[in-house]
């Protein structure tokens, strides 16, 4: 069997009533408490409620924003980092590369581990890392090991986007995941509007080696209450949360069954949902991913907006320098309005998507079959496409004019206010075409959705870090407005991929899960 082809969820995402049992032994699953039953009462495709989802996904959505926080609080502080160790302002910038160049890389290994392992081990392997990192960074003397820390420092913040969006997937239906996609998208996005405040006002007041020591600080509070607080969601270790793992599995074992006495779920014990196969890691899944069919298109798209939407941010600071003679704490301010546009617009998309699902799918419901039965059609016709993709155009169009204005209007020193608010719409669409596009593929690859989300990042960083190399040796040759020309250009050309999806991922999915079958028929 292909297991690169996408793995398709049931219109409601539950199993069904006959499955077949898989016996556990008595110790590993959680009984409900006895009532009389009336008929078999289908197990929910989750055990936790909405207030409890609630929770978890703020826990999550913060421990996404170290990733963020990490790379955007440096930001004002690259021309006195330059100054201080005696480098120029061009090798600085090489060090948002690098972070950018792991910030694409450590998820494709992370991703696959929380996969398999666990959610929970994989965030305390990532935060230790993070946090000897940080504190190495505020010690630091030199460029060598600024730069080796901060490679360091990306490999265990970056993963925590991955890992939450895999959580997510556990825990959530299709019908409701883009507004919780939509609200981790926002707060991963916190740190692109304060991150550059904090960053300014502690480099200008304490100096910038602080910022290290307050990522410390902060990565340090977040361990405990995460370790205290988030319950093990990997499908394959608990199924929806009724299965206890094995006494030596800790970590995933505590605190789930906090959880469990909390929880008031009326089903027969025989219909507690079979374990899932365990997996082994695959750490090349995330690539895989990456180049398939079903995916490349669109994450090529998100990588070449996301790319430039970095290089305009590293931008920022040296031209709003140079341009405006801003102070650090000013420049710091600067990033605010691009950060808000980038919160506002994923929590509205996120709302969107919920209603764009359930609006298809109605139809797609009423739908007669081919012989004209007025019964739903299979799954795997579902257009899916139509339910995710529909804004990506119109996000795409806006970002592009938004680039165009930013370029020339600083270029010639129009009014702060006009490309302040360009950065504001620029945030705002490059995130909620992010937002729908990882939406989008957590739910076409539901059973790897840790991996799939690695392989977006793998993309956009790696496209990240080659663009921000390169953005201002371009401005100091061709001027800023010239620059962000040729750059919407490349953007508009590839709304191609984009076109690809929505034309043909359908009938390809379509294809694979015919022959998924056929091959599940063979044995």
């Amino acid at each position: 069997m292909n297991t690169d082809t996408p793995t398709e969820e049931l219109q409601k995402e539950q199993p069904p009533v006959d499955a077949p049992v898989i016996s556990q032994p008595p110790s590993t699953t959680i009984n409900p408490p006895e009532k009389p039953q009336t008929g078999t009462v289908e197990p929910p495709f989750s055990i936790f409620d909405r207030r409890q989802k609630w929770l978890i996904v703020t826990i999550v959505s913060t421990a996404a924003t170290f990733s963020g926080f990490a790379s955007n609080i440096y930001f004002p502080a690259l021309p006195t980092i330059a100054s201080d160790l005696n480098v120029s302002l061009e090798l600085v910038d090489l060090t948002v590369t690098s972070y950018l160049i792991f910030q694409g890389l450590a998820p494709s290994l992370w991703g696959p581990v929380s996969d398999v392992k666990g959610r929970r081990i994989a965030y305390l392997l990532t935060f230790l890392v993070f946090m000897g990192a940080c504190i190495g960074l505020a010690e630091t003397k030199n460029y060598a090991t600024l730069v080796v820390l901060r490679c360091l420092q990306s490999t265990g913040s970056a993963s925590t986007i991955a890992i939450g969006s895999g959580v997510i997937g556990d825990i959530t239906t299709r019908a409701e995941r883009g507004g919780f996609m939509g609200i981790f998208q926002a707060g991963l996005l916190v740190p692109v509007a304060v991150g550059p405040v904090i960053g300014g006002a502690v480099a200008g007041t304490l100096g910038w080696r602080a910022i290290f020591w307050v990522l410390t600080a902060y990565s340090g509070a977040f361990l405990i209450t995460m370790l205290v607080l988030l319950p093990e969601t990997l499908r394959s270790l608990v199924a929806n949360g009724t299965r206890v793992p094995s006494a030596s599995n800790i970590m995933a074992k505590y605190p789930l069954t906090v959880y469990q006495k909390l929880t008031k779920v009326e089903w027969d014990p025989k219909d507690t949902p079979p374990q899932a196969p365990r997996k082994h890691i695959d750490l090349t899944g995330p690539f895989r991913i990456l180049v398939s069919k079903h995916a490349a298109p669109i994450i090529m798209f998100l990588a070449i907006y996301y790319a430039v939407w970095q290089m305009s941010i590293t931008a920022m600071s040296s031209l709003f320098k140079q341009n405006y003679g801003l102070s650090e704490i000013q420049i710091g301010l600067t990033f605010i309005a691009n950060g808000v546009g980038s919160m506002v617009g994923t929590l509205i998309t996120g709302k969107i998507l919920d209603l764009d699902y359930r609006k298809v799918k109605t139809k797609f419901e009423a739908q007669p079959d081919p012989e004209g039965n007025s019964t739903a059609l299979e799954e795997k016709d579902f257009p899916l496409e139509k339910a995710r993709l529909r804004l990506v155009p119109i996000f795409a169009c806006f970002q592009c004019l938004s680039l165009i204005l930013f370029g020339w209007t600083i270029q010639y020193t129009v009014h702060i206010a006009v490309p302040i608010i360009s950065t504001f719409i620029t945030g705002w669409t490059v995130v909620s075409m992010q937002s729908v596009i990882m939406t989008y593929l957590v739910d076409i690859f539901h059973e790897r959705s840790a991996a799939a989300s690695a392989s977006i990042n793998l993309a956009r960083c790696l496209f990240a870090a080659g663009g921000t190399s390169f953005v201002m040796p371009l401005i100091n040759a061709v001027g800023a407005g010239v620059t962000f020309t040729i750059c919407a250009a490349v953007q508009f050309l590839a709304l191609v991929g984009p076109l690809i999806q929505w034309r043909f991922a359908a009938s390809w999915r379509r294809a694979a899960e015919e022959a998924k079958e056929q091959n599940q028929a063979q044995y």
